[in-house]
């Protein structure tokens, strides 16, 4: 596991090829997901099923449901075939979510922010999938669709400005 970002020799798609990918996603599976509210996998469902068209399904073996949404043991129990696997996983565990990915026949695997592992991108582009590293799908989407600046920043809805005669 590279262990600083000059260790990285893998491309990631550019922000267009992101926002393409995420406009022709309609099934979105969370491996890893969790019922902790403190957990990031938790938030970003409850964003994407709040803010999103995305049919989202939850992923986890150790849970049946959260917030009464069933959660399945596997990928390979899901009712369809997500587009996406985004994964909330170890690092160790992410070949074998790949080898899961490419089973079912997703087209995209997404590694959260901090995931980080090359030769899982590499077997995943040969299997022939997108593969997004070190980035939120959450962000990602409120960047696309008007919740955030491309550069990551809100897109204005506080202003440092004073308004003239106040």
């Amino acid at each position: 596991m590279p262990t600083d970002l000059s260790d990285r020799t893998w491309e990631g798609p550019s922000a267009a090829r992101r926002r393409e990918i995420l406009l022709a996603t309609k099934t979105i599976a969370i491996v890893g997901a969790s019922a902790n509210p403190a957990r990031a996998s938790y938030f970003v469902n409850r964003y994407l099923t709040s803010t999103s068209d995305y049919t989202v399904w939850l992923v986890n073996p150790t849970i049946t449901e959260i917030d009464g949404t069933p959660v399945y043991p596997s990928l390979a129990d899901l009712p369809g075939v997500p587009d996406m696997v985004d994964a909330f996983r170890r690092h160790d565990d992410l070949p074998s979510v790949l080898d899961d990915a490419i089973a079912v026949g997703a087209s995209t695997l997404w590694l959260q922010l901090g995931l980080w592992h090359e030769d899982v991108a590499r077997r995943g582009e040969e299997a022939g999938l997108n593969v997004v590293m070190d980035r939120c799908v959450k962000i990602e989407h409120a960047r696309f669709h008007g919740g955030l600046h491309l550069a990551g920043f809100d897109t204005g809805v506080i202003d440092s400005r004073r308004r003239s005669g106040l």
